[in-house]
């Protein structure tokens, strides 16, 4: 009797300690997109696993009741309960916010049996097709620095061609006046 009253205990502590390590990445999330992956073989699982690490996101398949006791409270908790049903992997992106939409999007495209259910950025729940076609078709964090760094560049360059202008000016203005004169442009150079 005793050994299973400490069997429940550790399994009450694992579930505590699983749920207490789900807060902790949706609170230190940027995105999340859930996908249902029924269906896929091992090695297809393998193959999206790899993916995500690349490109630098958490994937994870966990049981819906953990999540739902992680997000009780929340105002995802609400929302995103009728999403987890039936097998469920969370990928969590942390720095990119368009990372695992981007993955699944491509993924999907070779592997017509991964589902996406939903996905959440920022605190907003997105349906399936949002996460599709606004989350996946976001900039991601590398092309923004070099929009940014581009728009940087662009008063630069004004500023150059602005300051080179009135010496190539009069470079142009003595070439017209050599040609006036009757010389050739070739001569001038």
């Amino acid at each position: 009797m005793e050994a299973q009253v400490r069997k429940e205990n550790a399994a009450r502590k694992a579930k505590n300690t699983a749920i207490g390590e789900l807060k902790a990445r949706f609170d230190k999330m940027t995105s999340m997109v859930l996908v249902d992956y029924k269906g896929l073989n091992v090695e297809t699982v393998t193959k999206l696993r790899s993916e995500f690490r690349k490109a630098g996101v958490e994937y994870k398949v966990v049981k819906n009741t953990l999540v739902k006791q992680a997000l009780k409270g929340t105002k995802l908790g609400d929302v995103l309960g009728k999403s987890l049903t039936g097998m469920t992997g969370l990928a969590w992106s942390y720095e990119d916010p368009s990372a695992a939409a981007k993955v699944v999007k491509a993924f999907k495209k070779d592997n017509d049996k991964l589902t996406i259910r939903g996905g959440v950025i920022d605190g907003q729940v997105l349906d399936a097709k949002a996460v599709v076609d606004q989350l996946a078709t976001m900039p991601g964090k590398d092309e923004l620095r070099g929009m940014l760094l581009a728009t940087f560049q662009a008063p630069l360059q004004q500023l150059v061609a602005l300051l080179a202008a009135p010496a190539q000016n009069f470079a142009y203005l003595l070439d017209a006046k050599h040609r006036e004169m009757g010389g050739s442009s070739e001569e001038a150079q």
